[in-house]
């Protein structure tokens, strides 16, 4: 494999063009053709069935666009792409609901095709000495480009066939800033989702390829499943952290104790790093059934030498909790919330 379309930059949607659409089933080919006949929208179909369907600006492509959703809405089989006017080449063809997705929000398909987004990084915090033991990098828009919720972001990218380029993109600039910002021995938290990467040995290639340019210590690295990812296939995420770690970085486990993050999977996997999840973290000082599941928690990290991070501390009572029961490692609102860069203000809990 030299080459992946599916975290490749995605060719610019022309002004001018004309989209293109196949599909096997030949009663929606005739219904299709009825409706733009109608409209009278300018197309032809070649030998192979697919139809050539021009449009003369932005405004007529979404006319068309609503045309074709009254035909093609509830067929998944449905594939599409676009091309400059009369031009030979064009973009890979993609489900339909996913081309349509691109083009009903072509704005932030530009942010994550040109990565145009930045880093706030939150304080990860040593709970026996309250010194920064690192941050970890969350996406945020910046100014002037198009501003977004990364929540909604991350939600359209899997909709629109676009996470593999996204997830790409939040790593490397993830490793970019990190190098302006972060000395030697900080470590850098950062997501990433096993379903975008389909080939562990190839996928990781330019996340590789930016550590070396930014000369950034593999070492200060911890890569981390993210929270809203599925553990749908343990093998699979076995291999991404194997890659990962003969390179030197380090992997973690998010969301432990909640959802598919179980302490089963947590020796399975066997991560450098583990973060138990904020649901159970939440008031643990007064919930004896999450002080139970916590306490468990710690007993396997130390039998299988995994680092203890607790997430969303909110309350000085849940560090101390946390301290007390001897999890080395602590992130919430309670230490920083994300920011632009590296804190410099004492946190609460030190005094």
């Amino acid at each position: 494999m030299n080459s992946c379309t599916r975290c490749g930059h995605i060719p610019n949607l022309p002004d001018k063009g004309q989209l293109l659409v196949r599909m096997k089933e030949e009663h929606k080919m005739m219904k299709l053709i009825t409706r733009l006949q109608h409209e009278q929208f300018t197309y032809i179909v070649n030998e192979n069935d697919i139809f050539y369907i021009e449009y003369a600006g932005k405004e007529e492509l979404l006319q068309l666009i609503e045309q074709l959703d009254a035909e093609l809405l509830s067929s998944e089989e449905v594939q599409a792409t676009y091309s400059a006017y009369g031009e030979a080449h064009f973009a890979r063809f993609i489900p339909y609901l996913q081309l349509r997705e691109r083009i009903m929000q072509w704005p932030l398909v530009k942010v994550i095709n040109e990565g145009l987004f930045t880093q706030h990084i939150q304080p990860v915090i040593k709970l026996q000495t309250n010194d920064v033991y690192g941050y970890e990098f969350l996406v945020r828009s910046t100014p002037p480009h198009l501003s977004f919720n990364p929540g909604s972001l991350f939600s359209f990218s899997q909709k629109a066939g676009l996470q593999s380029i996204l997830d790409s993109q939040a790593r490397i600039s993830s490793i970019e800033i990190s190098a302006k910002l972060l000395e030697n021995g900080m470590k850098r938290f950062i997501n990433f989702l096993p379903s975008s990467i389909y080939d562990p040995a190839h996928c990781l290639k330019s996340t590789l390829k930016a550590v070396e340019r930014h000369q950034v210590r593999p070492e200060d690295l911890v890569f981390e499943v993210v929270e809203t990812e599925k553990i749908h296939d343990v093998n699979h995420l076995k291999k991404i952290f194997t890659v990962y770690q003969s390179e030197g970085i380090h992997v973690a486990l998010d969301d432990l104790g909640a959802g598919f993050a179980t302490v089963e999977v947590l020796k399975e996997l066997k991560p450098n790093f583990a973060k138990i999840d904020r649901a159970i973290i939440d008031y643990c000082d007064q919930n004896e059934t999450n002080q139970a599941k916590i306490k468990e928690i710690v007993s396997v990290a130390d039998a299988y030498g995994i680092t203890l991070l607790a997430e969303g501390i909110e309350r000085k009572e849940e560090a101390e909790f946390c301290l007390d029961i001897n999890i080395p490692l602590a992130q919430g609102y309670y230490f920083g919330r994300p920011q632009k860069n590296p804190v410099t203000n004492v946190y609460p809990y030190a005094n």
